[in-house]
C-alpha cells in the first residue's frame, strides 16, 4: 500500500505512528511488570531468601565483564541505526548500506554473547526468585533483540529493493524506534539487575 500504491498519506502516517507509539507503550508496561516483580523480591527479601538480596547460595554474575560488553555493543548498535536514519534522510545510500551491516552485525554479536552468558551462568531459572526474575527479564529482552534484528533485516532488504526514500521510510522509522526502546531496556537491566542486583 505504501511502496507501490502510495496510499500512506500524511494522515495515514500519523495514525500509524500513533499506533506504533501505543504498541511501544504496551511494551513499557509489559517490561514494567517484570521489573516490578524483581524490585518486589529484591527490596523486601523474604525469609525464604535468607532476608538478603541476592539470595543465599546464589553466585551472581560479574556485571563488569560480559554484561558490560553486551551493553556497550547494544548502545553502539543504537548509534549505527541512528546513522542509518541520518544517512537515509540526507541521501547517502552508501553509508545507509554499511550502517545497516554494522547494526545487524552488532545485534548478532549481542545475541551470541547473551547465549554464552546463559550457558556459563552459575545459577539457572529454578534457583529461587533471583534466577527466575533474572532469566525472565534478560530472556524477554533477548527475545526483543531477536525480533528487532529481524525487523531491521527486513528494512535492510526493503532498502536494497529501493522501497525507502529520503522522505518516505516509515517502516524503517518504526524499526529504529523499536531498537532504541530495546537499548533503553538494556540500560535499566544493566543498572538494576546486573549491577544493583549483584551488590
Amino acid at each position: 500500500e505504501s511502496t507501490y500504491q502510495g496510499n500512506h498519506t500524511l494522515i495515514v502516517q500519523k495514525g500509524l505512528k500513533l499506533g506504533f507509539m501505543l504498541f511501544t507503550g504496551s511494551e513499557v508496561v509489559f517490561f514494567g511488570g517484570f521489573f516490578w516483580a524483581f524490585f518486589h523480591s529484591s527490596l523486601s527479601p523474604s525469609v525464604f531468601l535468607g532476608l538478603i538480596w541476592s539470595p543465599v547460595n546464589i553466585i551472581v554474575l560479574n556485571p563488569w565483564s560480559v554484561p558490560l560488553l553486551n551493553t556497550v555493543i547494544l548502545l553502539l548498535s543504537g548509534l549505527s541505526i541512528t546513522w542509518v536514519h541520518f544517512s537515509l534522510i540526507v541521501g547517502k545510500y552508501n553509508q545507509v548500506y554499511y550502517s545497516f551491516i554494522v547494526t545487524l552485525f552488532l545485534a548478532v554479536i549481542f545475541t551470541i554473547l547473551q547465549i554464552g552468558e546463559y550457558l556459563d551462568a552459575p545459577f539457572n531459572i529454578s534457583d529461587s526468585v533471583y534466577g527466575s526474575s533474572f532469566f525472565s527479564l534478560t530472556g524477554l529482552h533477548g527475545l526483543h533483540v531477536i525480533v528487532g534484528s529481524i525487523f531491521i533485516f527486513v528494512c535492510f532488504f526493503r532498502f536494497l529493493n529501493y522501497h525507502f526514500t529520503a522522505k518516505h521510510h516509515l517502516g524503517f522509522e518504526f524499526a529504529s524506534w523499536y531498537w532504541h526502546f530495546v537499548d533503553v531496556v538494556r540500560l535499566f537491566l544493566f543498572v538494576f539487575v546486573y549491577i544493583w542486583g549483584s551488590l
